[in-house]
């Protein structure tokens, strides 16, 4: 779903949600590490039965990499799906079921959103490929080196990403080959259930795993207890999850890392981006390139968000009955204003300004009065829900005044910082008449002349191209100058000014200024286009949206409510104009179908794509005559909507009239080849079965006795319920299949079953209920109970169960650790419900005191908390350090001495302390050359002499041009001879 920040702040609020994934890997015989074998105990500490790849997480940064070279052609980037699956499966091992679901055709509601992502994708493509071509000119006009150009062929198109291309057929039959493959040679596939749902099946990849286990729960013979987990990077699978209520049900992701480092795209160097690229030559270019580190994987455990729900949503005396369940469900729909894949999000919502947590607050304070939940198993009560919109309309314009007050004060501290972080030029300072110059010696400084005319030259100097900073240094003194001084001074402030208000003028002009009066009138002129009389238009538009959130709210607890329907504006309205909503009906229209593939792509495609669609219907999209031309404009307004970036903006395409659309195809169908129509068709998922399994003998039953039935043969695999049919792409028994990626080995003597599976059917009015199963258990409790408060006693679950290997931190771990959680006390921040493991806490007695004397030390010691034991090991808080192992320190807690409260210290040298020895010379020794001085704590250092020169250097620079006189006299050079010169004796000597 479509909310930017949502994970991080999520993350931040909620940071025992998190945790990463432990993942073994053993050395083969080759010397590479490998992942374990999948067959093993898991060793995340549970055993996990199901899990679901929401593929095209996993198909878009395999083909088109951000942080690495992509690959070089389609087998590269199907390998590289292969291993992405192979090691999400090491690191889950499910027991039961593996369920693979690509994208299908979408419902019209996301058909548009996927619409602007393409057409975006194709400007964005274009405008970089443009911007490349550029670069490449200039440095080839320097004399840069350059790799060789790339062939346009090369250039991969995410867009083909999409059902009914070509490459989408590929990549099903590629999963196809890798499934066969791995159930055949891996024991850790052998007795699973493998679903391949590709994108010929309708509907977006989570939403149809959601539809299975919906499907599956609402069956007797499901297991409420199992494991789920599923994977995937967008914020909507969190909702998901959660509506399912599941006791548990885990997420797996990427750990986020932010500001990931990117190749250059015309030297494909790091280290500078494309507008600063210098060619081969700008650096080191035998320098190797940055080794990426591998991704790292967190689960993200929904029963933990649960806990945590429980408590901030914890409402005590209502006037009805409290229903955690149904409380879980109010909250995902709140999500929903903040903003989803088929909604704008509301003006006043941003999910960086804590909305959630506001609308949160609107909910425990409006629930008192609202009499009820706001939804129920997918149904909105509308009366409900517009009081606390109502409540929201309330503070909407403060909402916009504290924002543009956040702005400009982030503003002024940004070009505060500017300011702060510009260097003066040194190089033209020793160029002009402030160039410091040697003193002594006989040289006599030049005399200043019009200081001011030259401090304004320096200040103006930066703001100034280099060639006009080079005219300026040549400007003849004498007559005239202050005028052309002056003139100088005035063009280079004014072309200055000119620079720093374009910087700071780089956003558009906001004309609706939402934080002024007046801003709903000014918002509806300029988004809309109507007038600001019209108030009715105003409510007619918040009704479409409250349509919305109900149709997304369907859904999300009971499957697609309508494929035609979807929001016909690209802008919200605003909260305050929830008004009368009570009466909007609810109900979408029954007996809608998907488009299919092909037609798909007609309506989200924008010309650039043509490729991927058959040429007779492409050429619809460039044909000037054709009746659908304006479906495709070739350049398209991005409203950036008060945001600072082009990708958060609106991109203002027209929506497509799927009736014209379907006019415009109807006589061209004939024209598509077989392969073209099979790819334009809807299929049904795939269901591969092993000998391992106790399905296998009834599935292949079904060949060996030639059943055909058209409704389907009803089985039940392991509590997996269903209907079967025969598959088309079967391998028989023993057969081969041939590999459709270059380099792979073919599949000889299969014995994998393959069927067409189906899920349960239920009738059109069922309602899937949105609540916990009777037998379900609850997971174990994480979060440490609110009554406990510091108790040391308390361990804390880090993982999926307490039975994990713990380590402990020294003092300065947790000094570290209360550092980084901006906690700079450790009783009252964030890090104090996580106390050291302390092995030896439960022996420790709190009123148990020593008294001892260590070498004249004396005071109290108690056991620490953070012992490291004799022999044992203490990992290094510190990157790159090593550990201490085999330790062999001991640590207490010390107390200094204790004394009466009305005890005075003595302000006086003790009886035995002995004076440390003198080190000024005596006053009454004047020159005396047998003074020894005292240069460390005692004479018996070594010392070393200085020559004639050393001596006179040593005059020189403490300002002493005569030695009997200066600071150094009463420091000698020391000399070996000292002891045996006599004051009266001298003797000349010449050396060298």
């Amino acid at each position: 779903m479509g909310v930017p920040a949502f994970f991080r702040w999520l993350s931040r609020k909620y940071p025992s949600v998190l945790i990463e994934c432990v993942e073994k890997r053993v050395t083969n015989e080759d010397g590479e590490e490998v992942s374990e074998c999948a067959s093993l105990p898991n060793p995340n500490g549970v055993e996990f039965d199901n899990l679901y790849l929401d593929m095209n997480g996993i198909i878009h940064p395999c083909t088109h990499p951000e942080d690495k070279p992509a690959p070089k052609n389609e087998d590269e980037m199907m390998v590289a799906i292969f291993e992405y699956i192979d090691r999400l499966f090491a690191i889950v091992r499910p027991r039961k079921v593996l369920y693979m679901a690509i994208d299908g055709v979408a419902p019209r509601a996301k058909m548009n959103q996927q619409r602007s992502r393409r057409f975006r994708a194709s400007k964005e493509a274009a405008e970089k490929t443009a911007e490349i071509a550029r670069v490449r000119e200039e440095l080839k006009a320097k004399g840069a080196i350059l790799p060789p150009e790339k062939e346009k062929g090369e250039h991969f198109d995410s867009n083909c990403i999409t059902p009914g291309t070509p490459f989408m057929e590929r990549l099903s039959r590629c999963l196809h080959y890798y499934v066969h493959e791995r159930m055949n040679n891996h024991p850790g596939w052998r007795n699973i259930k493998v679903i391949l749902s590709d994108a010929n099946v309708p509907g977006e990849g989570e939403h149809k795993i959601m539809d299975y286990i919906r499907r599956q729960r609402a069956q007797p013979n499901h297991d409420p207890n199992t494991q789920h987990v599923l994977c995937g990077a967008d914020a909507d699978l969190i909702m998901l999850g959660l509506a399912t209520h599941e006791p548990n049900f885990t997420i797996i992701r990427e750990e986020f890392l932010p500001n990931k480092e990117r190749p250059c795209e015309v030297c494909s160097q790091f280290g500078h981006e494309l507008s600063k690229c210098e060619g081969l030559n700008g650096g080191d270019s035998s320098e190797p390139p940055p080794i990426a580190k591998e991704v790292q994987f967190i689960f993200v455990r929904l029963s933990v968000l649960r806990e945590y729900l429980e408590r901030e949503l914890e409402m005590p005396n209502l006037p009805f009955e409290y229903d955690f369940d149904r409380v879980i469900d109010d909250w995902v729909f709140m999500c929903f204003f903040v903003g989803n894949d088929f909604l704008p999000h509301l003006p006043s919502l941003e999910i960086r300004e804590n909305a959630i947590d506001r609308l949160v607050t609107l909910y425990k304070k409006c629930v008192y009065k609202t009499g009820g939940y706001l939804t129920d198993s997918g149904d909105v009560n509308l009366k409900r829900v517009e009081m606390i919109m109502q409540d929201l309309g309330m503070v909407e314009d403060q909402i916009f005044k504290t924002r543009q007050s956040k702005e400009q004060m982030y503003k002024m501290r940004e070009k505060q910082k500017r300011m702060q972080q510009k260097a003066p030029n040194f190089e033209q300072i020793h160029k002009g008449q402030f160039a410091p110059t040697p003193l002594g010696r006989g040289i006599q400084p030049a005399a200043i002349q019009n200081p001011r005319q030259e401090a304004a030259r320096y200040r103006m100097i930066d703001q100034q191209r280099p060639d006009a900073a080079l005219q300026s240094m040549l400007i003849p003194e004498g007559r005239g100058t202050k005028r052309k001084s002056d003139q100088m001074e005035q063009a280079s402030a004014q072309e200055g000014g000119a620079k720093e208000e374009e910087e700071e003028e780089e956003e558009v002009q906001d004309e609706v200024r939402l934080w002024e009066d007046g801003f709903k009138d000014r918002y509806y002129e300029s988004k809309f286009d109507v007038m600001a009389t019209n108030v009715e238009f105003r409510y007619a538009v918040a009704r479409q949206y409250v349509k919305g959130l109900c149709w997304v709210l369907q859904y999300y607890y009971q499957g697609c409510a309508s494929w035609n329907w979807y929001f016909p504006y690209h802008y919200a309205p605003f909260a305050s104009d929830f008004i009368n909503i009570a009466g909007q009906s609810t109900k979408f229209e029954k007996g809608t179908k998907p488009f299919n593939p092909l037609e798909q792509l007609m309506g989200v495609f924008p010309a650039a794509s043509k490729s991927h669609i058959p040429e007779p219907w492409g050429e619809l999209m460039i044909d000037p005559r054709s009746t659908i031309i304006d479906f495709y404009p070739e350049d398209f307004k991005i409203d950036l909507n008060g945001k600072k970036f082009a990708w958060q903006g609106v991109a203002l395409l027209p929506f497509v009239d799927e009736k014209r659309l379907f006019k415009a195809l109807k006589p061209l169908h004939d024209k598509l080849t077989e392969a073209e129509k099979r790819r334009n068709s809807l299929g049904s998922d795939r269901l591969y079965v092993g000998p391992g399994n106790e399905g296998y003998k009834l599935l292949k039953g079904i060949y060996t006795n030639d059943i055909d039935n058209n409704d389907g043969t009803p089985v039940v695999i392991q509590g997996m319920q269903g209907t079967v049919r025969k598959a088309g792409d079967l391998v028989p028994t023993g057969g081969m299949l041939i590999s459709p990626v270059f380099g792979l080995e073919p599949i000889c003597d299969n014995s994998v079953v393959t069927v067409k599976f189906k899920d349960p059917e239920y009738a059109e009015d069922f309602i899937f209920p949105a609540k916990k199963l009777p037998d379900a258990k609850e997971a174990p409790r994480v979060l440490k109970p609110g009554g406990m408060g510091n108790d040391r006693h308390y361990k804390p679950m880090i993982g999926f169960t307490r039975d994990l290997p713990q380590a402990s931190l020294s003092g300065a771990g947790h000094r570290m650790m209360n550092h980084y959680t901006h906690d700079r006390s450790r009783d009252s921040g964030q890090y104090k419900s996580y106390p050291p493991p302390n092995q030896y806490q439960h022996h420790q007695q709190n009123q148990y005191q020593q008294r001892s004397s260590y070498q004249g030390m004396q005071g109290t010691v108690r056991k620490a908390g953070d012992l490291v034991p004799t022999g044992g090991m203490l990992i290094s808080p510190v990157f790159g350090l090593e550990p201490i192992c085999d330790n062999s320190v001991v640590t207490v807690k010390f107390k200094d001495p204790e004394y009466a409260e009305d005890f005075i210290f003595p302000a006086k040298k003790l009886p035995d302390a002995k004076e440390a020895p003198r080190v000024l010379k005596p006053g009454g020794m004047g020159n005396d050359r047998h003074y020894k001085p005292m240069i460390g704590f005692t004479r018996d250092l070594p010392q070393a002499s200085l020559s004639g020169a050393g001596h006179r250097m040593m005059n020189h620079y403490t300002h002493d041009r005569s030695r009997d006189s200066g600071q150094y006299k009463s420091y000698p050079p020391p000399n070996q001879y000292q002891h045996h010169q006599q004051n009266q004796y001298q003797q000349r000597s010449s050396y060298q």
